[in-house]
């Protein structure tokens, strides 16, 4: 409706901030294209004060390039291969099998509570099952606050976020000081990588932005993952067809297997194809990365459009992804539509900004993608589900559920 209004391209003013909003498909992709060149990062200061000044989506040139090697130790294709394809699965059997029982499951705080175990464990060794949950539950109001007005007095959004913040720092900064003073560790996980790097003279490295880039990867880590997963369910849970079909897929998969149970290869999740299209079509239609902000480094034209440097520009992958012009009928959900289309290599392209674009990109894309696919296979090859309530999806700003999305599970055999 404000594309009607105002055109593809238009200023306004949001949280404080007057913003260049875009929801055009070429100015989008130049910016994510033109980083560091003609944009630079730029984020309103209340999700700044929450992630951290020092995180990675603050940093530029060759430290963000170094902080995202540093990430991909963790989360790069070799690892992915090797070490969480089986952690992953491990820990969707476990999950799924603990929701047996219960009349009732919401799926976004189960997926969150399982995606977080398998992220903090890798990050900072921290096991979910025998610890109260003390640092899970920090982040449960986060999102609200995210771009909130920055208003710190107790009772609002910011200030809940803040407070949550501080609670999650205080705890990774002991565990940091601790990992220092170990003699000996038999683990390695990110905390280790960071230690290392922090010895190295020649890197921009401080306690206070490892501490940031910790804080962020937890977060980031389960909150989208979680939206993606339960998202898919709600899409499959109203299409029967897409469910047979993705359900034929991993069924087939069991078949050519000598055990039946034996654990997913790294060729047997390459061979997902139509797991892939539903990942991709529910992503492309959950938006759950709403906007993204950047800043004009210099005067830019297009279009007929002037944007003055320094400009504060909001991009809304959203837009793209609903356009009817890209997409027929882009408000069903369909996951044939990617059969007879590339999928975005490496997550991102004009069409598809799921993850971002450019520079970038989200360093955990292939991640995700690999969580969701190896969670779908786990639930459709064991078990059934039946909707108990809920399932309304509204962007406020990220992807939410505001009833929630419960499921009983149900086992086929």
């Amino acid at each position: 409706s404000r594309n009607q209004l105002y055109g593809p391209i238009f200023r306004t003013n949001l949280i404080g901030e007057d913003l260049i909003v875009s929801l055009d498909q070429d100015l989008n992709n130049l910016v994510f294209q033109k980083e560091e060149k003609l944009f630079q990062i730029w984020y309103p200061e209340s999700l700044m004060r929450i992630m951290g000044a020092d995180c990675i989506i603050a940093t530029l040139g060759t430290f963000h390039k170094h902080l995202r090697t540093l990430v991909l130790r963790l989360f790069g294709p070799e690892n992915l291969r090797v070490v969480l394809l089986h952690e992953v699965q491990q820990t969707a059997q476990a999950s799924l099998l603990s929701w047996l029982g219960h009349p009732s499951i919401e799926v976004k705080e189960a997926t969150s509570s399982m995606i977080f175990s398998i992220t903090a464990k890798r990050l900072i060794s921290y096991d979910s099952s025998s610890s109260d949950g003390k640092l899970w539950k920090q982040f449960d109001a986060f999102l609200q606050g995210l771009l909130a007005f920055p208003l710190y007095i107790p009772g609002t959004a910011f200030y809940k976020c803040m407070q949550g913040r501080k609670n999650v720092m205080k705890i990774l900064k002991e565990l940091l000081n601790e990992r220092k003073k170990a003699t000996c560790w038999e683990s390695v996980d990110f905390i280790d990588i960071l230690i290392d790097d922090l010895k190295d003279k020649k890197t921009l490295m401080n306690e206070k932005i490892a501490l940031d880039l910790l804080f962020l990867l937890l977060f980031a880590g389960f909150e989208t993952t979680s939206s993606g997963i339960t998202a898919t369910l709600k899409f499959l849970t109203g299409d029967p067809k897409a469910l047979q079909e993705l359900t034929e897929e991993h069924n087939n998969i069991r078949k050519r297997r000598a055990n039946p149970d034996s654990e997913i290869t790294w060729e047997e999740y390459k061979s997902m194809k139509f797991t892939s299209h539903v990942i991709h079509e529910a992503l492309r239609l959950a938006n759950i990365a709403p906007v993204m902000f950047r800043k004009a480094t210099e005067e830019v034209h297009i279009k007929g459009y002037t944007i003055p440097k320094g400009s504060k520009i909001m991009v809304s992958p959203s837009s793209i992804h609903l356009d009817p012009t890209i997409y027929k009928d882009p408000n069903a959900f369909n996951p044939w539509r990617w059969k007879d289309t590339t999928e975005p290599m490496g997550g991102s392209s004009k069409e598809f900004m799921a993850f971002g674009g450019g520079l970038r990109l989200c360093v955990g894309a292939d991640f995700a993608k690999l969580e969701m696919a190896v969670f779908l296979h786990c639930l459709v090859t064991k078990y059934s589900w039946k909707v108990i309530k809920g399932g309304n999806m509204v962007l406020s700003p990220g992807l939410q559920f505001p009833c929630g999305f419960h499921i009983q599970l149900l086992p086929k055999y």
